[in-house]
């Protein structure tokens, strides 16, 4: 199965963030992407997909990859940058956004990822998530979404179903599960998605235009874990279920699904009280309403917030894509213009020769 994904045109103050690229002549391939370290995840997860997808199209940013660099909190998804041959920072859990913002704001020239998990992102490290979204800082955010805890053994996450059973909710969970497209678009993110593991040429588009956006990119992965939620995404793979389930969004195009291509038999129309809802084409036309045409540059988030609550934990309607693409000011760009202007009040930067070559040298230091 694979998803047609209408990308939006790259737009003013889009592209690969100003970092340095290839001299002209240069080429890299996916080879030299491949770290050295063996992949160590369980047989069968949905990582090693996102990891192929991520190796495969790196080589076509043009990129050195000194210049690259992905930050993880705990996880089993924050083995990744061990499996990279860039730049790479395994951090504290939940804080991979605050050292990502650090980088950002510090070195322009650096294209900078996060690799995080639903646990890891949406629990303890939720205000750190939230807050990134809202600056709109520089970085890409992948966040895997497998519905559970899988590098402490099985215990609920804050996207698990209620009702769900697990080592540390034997009774079922009672919490209402976290909808991250809902709460990234909530948080006015300039970019947000949301893709499958199991759909190679989807995943990659919707990987590459994350990384070509200038500001915070998040992505939603769905991803299987073969151990301790397997088969939570299973309805989505299924040929004839994915057909009646997924909401395929693409830029320009009417919101409509459930029928052959070109073809389909259910559309996504204006509700009464202002969000919207899935009909019938029959009934759309029968009581005169058209289908949604998605607008993913849309200055106002309310209709892709609209579309990202479709969804729910029975994956009845689970639109996939890109939700919102926009440009807004940047956070670090920002934060270096007003260093800039306090360094030109003051006359200059300081005259301290030794300092000056240690902050504005060479990426390595040898220590005695």
């Amino acid at each position: 199965m694979s998803i047609e994904l209408g990308l939006p045109a790259v737009g003013p103050g889009q592209g690969l963030r100003g970092v340095p690229t290839l001299d002209a002549g240069e080429a890299l391939t996916r080879k030299q992407f491949v770290a050295d370290n063996e992949v160590r995840w369980c047989p069968g997860c949905g990582d090693y997909a996102v990891l192929a997808a991520v190796q495969g199209f790196l080589p076509d940013l043009g990129l050195r990859r000194e210049n690259i660099v992905f930050v993880s909190g705990i996880g089993c998804s924050s083995r990744f940058p061990y499996y990279l041959d860039t730049y790479g920072v395994h951090s504290i859990h939940g804080r991979a956004p605050t050292f990502a913002t650090g980088l950002a704001v510090a070195r322009p020239d650096l294209n900078v990822w996060v690799v995080t998990g639903d646990g890891d992102a949406l629990s303890i490290g939720a205000g750190h998530l939230l807050h990134t979204l809202r600056r709109n800082l520089n970085v890409t955010i992948l966040l895997f979404n497998n519905r559970i805890y899988g590098l402490t053994k099985g215990q609920y996450s804050p996207t698990s179903e209620t009702g769900k059973v697990t080592k540390s909710t034997p009774a079922g969970s009672v919490d209402g599960p976290f909808n991250p497209v809902s709460m990234a678009l909530g948080a006015e993110a300039t970019f947000v998605a949301r893709t499958l593991d199991s759909d190679r040429a989807h995943l990659t588009q919707v990987l590459k235009a994350a990384a070509e956006h200038r500001g915070t990119a998040l992505v939603e992965i769905y991803q299987n874990c073969p151990i301790f939620n397997d088969g939570a995404f299973d309805v989505l793979k299924d040929r004839d279920e994915a057909t009646a389930r997924l909401v395929r969004l693409a830029a320009g195009e009417p919101v409509r699904f459930g029928g052959a291509e070109g073809d389909a038999n259910v559309v996504v129309a204006r509700a009464d009280g202002g969000g919207v809802e899935v009909v019938s084409r029959d009934v759309a036309e029968a009581t005169g309403r058209e289908a949604v045409v998605h607008d993913p540059a849309a200055d106002d988030p309310s209709a892709a917030f609209a579309l990202s609550r479709l969804d729910d934990t029975a994956m009845g309607h689970v639109p996939v894509g890109i939700f919102r693409s926009v440009d807004r000011p940047v956070y670090d760009d920002l934060v270096r213009s007003q260093v800039d202007g306090a360094v030109s009040a003051a006359g200059g930067p300081a005259d301290d020769a030794a300092l000056t070559a240690l902050l504005t040298g060479s990426d390595t230091w040898t220590v005695d």
